[in-house]
């Protein structure tokens, strides 16, 4: 890859066909701030851009791969969704210049029968945890993890206060991260935590994400139960709180949960080891890739309230392993698992498809 220059055309395009944003949208941008001073790179759609990045629109662009300049450039097309492989696909046809077709799977499940046909058309796939790849009929080219800030997301220096509208009766926090719904794992953890917050009055529990109305009867359960237990007052629901106060949510807490009964991959077990907190994660998405159990965070099976109990009352009643787990995850994560690391792997295996 060349830094951007003079020349317009671009080396890479990176697809960006939702109009709502979801953790695709988010990883993509993240990355993309990274690679836009590195290579020549347009995006696809201008759905939740910074102004800053270079955006076009599909006939613009496929204008643009016709024209006399394309002859004999090549370009790679990075797509994270099906309408987006199709695009690729497109393009590649009618373009007077070579095409290379790069696609990211992430589901854990299995494609339907179209996106394995799609899959088929591409020049390499590639997937970010052993659990997705173990889904496709044939292995990915590459695991490249995702990344995260970790400068957004860094160690608090200093006690870092809950917002005042959150305050609980408590000195400690046990955080969950994500719409507050069972494939999250909310459940699990409320009846889980419940004895450990019975018996340990200096702590309490932070739910944090959005409750859609459905989710409401849930909810009002999961209340209930924590009403019963005489700990309703240190079971806080949030509901959704702004993008920019998050890395403050996550200083805020002493443990950080993330309890999935699936998940695609799960940043949120990467910005709480990136903000240096002691984590517990289910054995779902990226996680078992991720954590070492014992040394950088505790793993239990998922929807396994004991065992998550088990976990609560160690990290709670055992300073020094909350301490070490903590500084050992942001070590873990400053190694393999930022940003920059994700975004330097995906501009070498764009310079790979080109070459080959």
């Amino acid at each position: 890859m060349t830094p951007p220059a003079s020349d317009p055309f671009p080396e890479v395009i990176l697809g960006n066909a939702n109009r709502r944003f979801s953790g695709v949208t988010s990883t993509m941008l993240q990355v993309l701030a990274r690679q836009q001073t590195k290579a020549s790179l347009v995006v696809l759609g201008a759905w939740h851009l910074p102004s800053a990045v270079r955006r076009v629109q599909f006939f613009t662009l496929l204008r643009q791969l016709r024209s006399q300049q394309a002859k004999g450039r090549i370009v790679v097309f990075h797509a994270r969704r099906n309408n987006e492989m199709i695009q690729g696909l497109i393009l590649q046809y009618f373009a007077r210049c070579t095409v290379r077709l790069l696609f990211t799977s992430t589901a854990q499940r299995h494609h339907t029968r179209f996106t394995r046909w799609l899959m088929r058309q591409m020049d390499s796939v590639i997937s970010t945890c052993k659990a997705a790849a173990d889904y496709l009929k044939i292995p990915p080219d590459k695991l490249i993890p995702h990344g995260i800030d970790t400068v957004r997301y860094q160690p608090a220096i200093g006690p870092v206060a809950l917002p005042a509208d959150l305050v609980a009766p408590a000195q400690h926090y046990i955080g969950i991260f994500g719409r507050v719904r069972a494939q999250k794992g909310v459940d699990v953890l409320v009846t889980a935590a419940l004895p450990i917050l019975a018996h340990h009055t200096d702590w309490a529990l932070i739910i944090v994400g959005e409750i859609k109305p459905e989710e409401q009867p849930f909810v009002n359960d999961l209340k209930q139960q924590a009403e019963r237990a005489g700990v309703l007052d240190r079971v806080v629901f949030t509901g959704p709180r702004p993008f920019e106060e998050l890395p403050r949510l996550f200083a805020c807490m002493s443990i950080v949960t993330a309890l999935s009964r699936n998940e695609g991959f799960g940043l949120t077990v990467l910005e709480a080891m990136s903000s240096a907190k002691a984590v517990i994660a289910s054995r779902a998405g990226a996680w078992p890739d991720i954590l070492t159990p014992e040394e950088d965070g505790l793993l239990v099976d998922i929807g396994d309230v004991a065992g998550t109990e088990a976990a609560l009352e160690r990290l709670v009643t055992d300073n020094d392993l909350r301490s070490r787990l903590a500084a050992n995850g942001r070590r873990t994560v400053l190694d393999r698992y930022s940003v920059d690391t994700e975004a330097q792997a995906l501009l070498e295996h764009y310079r790979a498809i080109m070459q080959g």
